[in-house]
């Protein structure tokens, strides 16, 4: 009424008071491929409300409200997060399923399997266990219909269909919710049992055959003697156990019969999980970091002392984009696991990104992980000795050059790493240094932290890449004037002074095509404003710059085809143009200019593609002298 918007903390006071609802907005139904909207309709609305079910799941939700986004609105409990209608739906699934247990028993019976009354926990193979492992599965179905029956589905305006609730790894509010028809339709209960079954196939192929064991990682044997590749959890970037809860509710009241032990609990146990959540600890954020450093240091130990002493132990650990600035890679999360890994008896001996994570559909649009980086470990020689300070930057500044040119790669078909995963795998290098020794000391004699050595590291690859692709005039201009002013236009007059300073002029610049330089400013051409039909047979004068930004455009216009078609008649500038996309990715990155990185990331990203299809269309040729007739 007036115009203004409700503020946030009304919101979530009227939420806690109980005074928040739900209004029917349309009915959604089938029509002849396509998806019909009716108006509300007050009887199916008076329908929804009038249902009681017999069993809720009254379980606390516990955790973070950065995860578990719907607590500061009054929803506090897992029953609270459907709707009546829906609640009915899954306790009455959930009690079919002991219906279901005893059917399948008896069909067993009847089929000659054993009546040994022995269980699936204990192993069994009769009528008994067979009847407990199709309730398993009955149940797993179950908990996929209830990720599609609740109050944080959304709608899914690309399918027209309901939303599953996890989107990503957490339970936020959701405003406008979508409930289905758990009984017809694609996402039924017929459908997500279904969905539990088809792994059936697959996970009883006798190639396909493992052990899985749980463990205490702290004090496992599993590992005694063995090739270890494991994945540990990720410091703080997601609460699965206060998450598990969501699933756990419908499974316990379905499968307690069946795994007493598993689900004694009335909730999914936390304290022991190695994560560092502040809300679990006394002395919040300081009482979580030393909880998971000490928790790690013990796991990591015991993989260096039971490991094969023949292979390198390797580990997994996802690095969360949002936990960088300007590139900077020695935040919280790192230092602390790096630091566990160290303590441990490992030296790091290699790291290398792996593009593990999905960026696509929803999780996409989210801060998502970007890669998971592979950790390389060997045992620290045991009469390692201390170095200085000094002696570990005059190594850095030694070692690094070469192993970022590797990184990086050059025209010979070797695919580079993307840029936007170079500085994580910029630590390999760099801690294979730092974790050689016994340790690094400073003028006092106290040994540096990891988060400093982390923070010597960026700055040296940052020093190191600094100067790439600036060997020649023109593009050395570019470079700084992109620095300055972006694609933005600046005075004539500090472009000339510039210029001269490179040892180029701001016509010079022009005639390579890519200022446009008038009415006394100077601006740099966009990719997109490049000329689509440029021919470098015929261009006598190619910056590094220019020839970046055509494949640029070619790559985006056409395809890495294209843009190696195009590669294949200049293949002189193939390095200096690789070379320059990664200092200007770190330019952006430190500017924080998101959509300008993206471009130069993905020229890298493409960069194999690119440079094997200039290699199969051959060298067409590069800038020779015309002979006009």
């Amino acid at each position: 009424m007036s115009g203004a918007p409700i503020e946030g903390d009304f919101i979530k006071h009227e939420g806690r008071a109980g005074r928040v609802g739900a209004r029917l907005m349309a009915i959604v139904a089938e029509g002849a491929r396509t998806r019909i909207y009716l108006d509300p309709d007050p009887e199916h609305e008076a329908a929804a409300r009038m249902l009681v079910p017999n069993w809720k799941p009254e379980l606390k939700i516990s955790g973070s409200t950065q995860y578990l986004g719907v607590k500061p609105y009054g929803l506090e409990q897992f029953d609270q997060l459907y709707t009546m209608r829906q609640l009915v739906a899954l306790t009455v699934f959930s009690d079919l399923v002991s219906e279901a247990r005893e059917k399948a028993r008896e069909d067993g019976l009847i089929a000659g399997l054993l009546d040994d009354s022995v269980p699936l926990r204990e192993n069994g193979i009769g009528a008994t266990a067979y009847g407990e492992a199709v309730s398993v599965y009955l149940a797993s179905g179950l908990g996929h219909l209830a990720r599609y029956s609740c109050t944080i589905c959304g709608w899914n305006k690309a399918n027209e269909n309901v939303a599953q609730a996890f989107g990503r790894q957490a339970i936020p509010m959701v405003w406008d919710f979508a409930e289905s028809n758990p009984l017809h339709g694609s996402l039924n209960i017929k459908s997500t049992v279904d969905w539990s079954a088809s792994s059936i196939p697959i996970i009883s192929s006798p190639a396909h055959q493992g052990n899985a064991i749980q463990a205490d990682a702290q004090v496992q044997k599993i590992s005694c003697s063995k090739v270890v590749s494991t994945d540990p959890p990720y410091y703080d970037n997601v609460p699965y156990a206060d998450l598990s809860d969501f699933f756990y509710v419908w499974l316990r009241n379905a499968l307690k019969p069946v795994y007493p032990d598993l689900f004694a609990t009335m909730a999914v146990p936390k304290s022991e999980e190695l994560v560092a959540f502040a809300y679990r600890h006394k002395d919040k954020k300081i009482g979580a970091e030393k909880f998971f450093l000490d928790g790690m240091k013990k796991a990591i130990h015991r993989l260096a002392d039971q490991s094969h002493p023949a292979f390198p132990v390797t580990i997994y650990y996802a690095f969360k984009q949002a936990e960088t600035q300007a590139g900077d890679t020695a935040s919280t999360g790192w230092a602390v696991f790096l630091d566990a890994v160290i303590e441990a008896g490992f030296a790091i001996t290699g790291t290398w990104p792996m593009r593990t994570e999905r960026t696509k559909g929803l999780k996409g649009t989210r801060n998502a992980l970007a890669s998971s980086i592979v950790l390389v470990c060997s045992k620290r020689d045991s009469e390692a000795r201390p170095i200085n300070r000094q002696e570990f930057q005059r190594e850095l500044r030694s070692e690094l050059p070469s192993a970022l040119a590797t990184m990086i790669g050059g025209t010979t078909g070797q695919s580079p790493i993307a840029p936007v995963d170079l500085a994580q795998a910029a630590i390999g290098p760099g801690m294979a240094i730092y974790s050689r020794y016994a340790g690094v000391l400073a003028q006092d004699g106290t040994k540096m932290p990891v988060r400093e050595a982390l923070m010597l590291i960026n700055r040296v690859k940052d020093e190191l890449l600094g100067g790439i692709g600036q060997s020649e005039a023109d593009t050395g201009f570019c470079v700084d004037w992109f620095d300055q002013y972006g694609w933005k236009a600046g005075p004539f007059g500090e472009a000339e002074v510039l210029a001269t300073g490179k040892g180029t002029t701001v016509d010079g610049v022009r005639i390579a095509g890519v200022i446009e330089s008038g009415v006394g400013k100077v601006r740099l051409l966009r990719w997109n404003e490049y000329a689509p039909d440029w021919a470098p047979e015929t261009d006598h004068r190619i910056p590094a710059w220019q020839a970046c930004h055509q494949l640029i455009l070619a790559l985006n216009e056409g395809s890495e085809s294209v843009a190696g078609a195009l590669l294949a008649r200049m293949p002189e500038h193939g390095e200096s143009v690789r070379a320059l996309a990664y200092h200007l990715y770190n330019l952006c990155e430190q500017k924080k200019w998101a959509e300008d990185a993206r471009v130069y990331n993905e020229l890298m990203t493409a960069w194999h593609g690119i440079v094997a299809a200039s290699l199969d269309v051959g060298h067409k040729g590069s800038q020779v002298q015309l002979d006009l007739e």
